[in-house]
């Protein structure tokens, strides 16, 4: 069911500066797309704070596309307009509605549903059953289960989306990364209960002025690894992304650019499934 956000903060600034009668349409607009016998092609969204993104939202942004979902907050589906994620406070611009619409390009036929479960800040470890992220009083892996299964009665999961590996230095020094990884994607394949389940690796961010350090540089070849030798992964480039100002994040133009990436790679998976 579609609806939308009443006594959501995250909503009122979503909306913000947009007229009544445009959010009306919005919502009119989606909501032959998710009749009661239409499924969703269901994308799991997980990661840190590139993944949920910070770019700056601009008016585009905020246009919904009729075929394309977002699980809000409060586990609504609703357009999916930035900030999709809500994570913290700052959370924009990210790659998963220009993902979605990507794949909705695609398949014409098809009703994206987005599950946004990113966590900013947010070490590997943290995406395991029962860890705890104290300092959003979040437990990423347990949270996004539940999220996750109540997503799945609407539709089908088809793939996931993973960009992270920033806070996980220490882990690519010590050689314990690529373990670390390759273990959530069979769990998140079995609650899925697809152990080929496209799965698409994002690279971390390469910025002028912050080269990568030792630690990055291993988490970027465990991740390539990864994405090579497990059945039905991919690694999507982020090359020649720039960030916003901070050397941290990709900015909205990026954002939007590696969410597209994600999609070419993903249809390629998905392809390869067919055959």
């Amino acid at each position: 069911m579609c609806r939308r956000e009443n006594g959501s903060k995250r909503s009122g600034m979503r909306w913000a500066g947009l007229k009544p009668a445009v959010v009306f349409a919005a919502f009119l607009c989606v909501l032959p797309a998710v009749g009661a016998e239409q499924k969703l092609d269901l994308y799991l969204l997980i990661g840190q704070s590139n993944m949920a993104g910070r770019g700056t939202v601009e008016d585009r942004d905020l246009k919904p596309h009729p075929r394309v979902l977002a699980l809000n907050q409060n586990n609504e589906w609703v357009p999916a307009v930035d900030p999709i994620h809500f994570d913290k406070k700052q959370a924009g611009v990210g790659p998963g509605r220009s993902f979605g619409i990507a794949m909705a390009g695609h398949d014409p036929d098809a009703v994206i549903g987005l599950i946004p479960c990113a966590v900013g800040g947010t070490s590997i470890r943290k995406w395991s059953p029962g860890a705890a992220d104290t300092k959003t009083k979040t437990h990423p892996y347990d949270d996004m289960l539940a999220r996750l299964r109540i997503a799945m009665k609407s539709g089908t999961v088809k793939g996931v989306l993973w960009h992270q590996g920033e806070a996980d230095g220490k882990m690519g020094e010590a050689g314990t990364y690529a373990a670390a990884l390759t273990e959530l994607i069979e769990r998140v394949r079995a609650e899925c209960g697809d152990r080929d389940l496209p799965f698409v690796v994002g690279q971390l961010g390469q910025f002028d002025g912050k080269p990568w350090n030792e630690g990055r540089k291993a988490v970027d070849a465990a991740q390539r690894r990864v994405a090579e030798s497990v059945p039905h992964c991919a690694f999507a480039s982020a090359q020649g992304l720039v960030d916003r100002g901070d050397l941290t994040h990709f900015d909205a133009k990026s954002a939007r650019l590696l969410g597209e990436r994600f999609a070419q790679r993903m249809i390629v998976l998905q392809e390869r499934r067919k055959r």
